[in-house]
């Protein structure tokens, strides 16, 4: 087995959530195109690099963005938690979602506001003054 890829007991229990093959046209079965994916998702690697034995990366790519938008990846992922809970298999302790979000200020990353002026008006005022250079502030 390699990295990424499915072991025997994953492929059992995805395979009964898989669709069924369409007539027509060769595809791609679903455990080599299910690891094709997995090895970009989890490599980082653009969809472009993905290795050959996977197949075609944009066979591969049109699967995943098909599967995402028809909730395929979503009901699976469903599934297999309930699953995997029953089965006492996750360990929620592990899980950790911080859902906040705190917005700043544009001008908070130092965008000009509407008068034109900076605003962080410490170090430009201060390297206004006569004599004062960035040299002085490095020790």
């Amino acid at each position: 087995m390699r990295r990424y890829e499915l072991t025997d007991e994953a492929w059992l229990r995805l395979e009964p959530l898989m669709p069924a093959a369409k007539p027509g046209g060769r595809w791609n079965d679903h455990r080599t195109t299910l690891n094709g994916m997995f090895w970009v998702l989890n490599s980082g690697a653009p969809w472009r690099d993905m290795p050959d034995r996977y197949g075609k990366w944009p066979s591969v790519y049109h699967r995943y963005r098909r599967w995402t938008r028809d909730g395929l990846i979503d009901r699976i992922l469903r599934t297999l938690q309930l699953e995997l809970d029953a089965d006492g298999r996750i360990d929620w302790s592990q899980f950790n979602i911080d859902g906040s979000n705190i917005r700043a200020e544009r001008s908070a990353a130092g965008a000009r506001k509407k008068g034109g002026r900076a605003t962080n008006r410490t170090i430009t005022d201060l390297a206004d003054h006569e004599g004062v250079g960035a040299a002085s502030f490095i020790w």
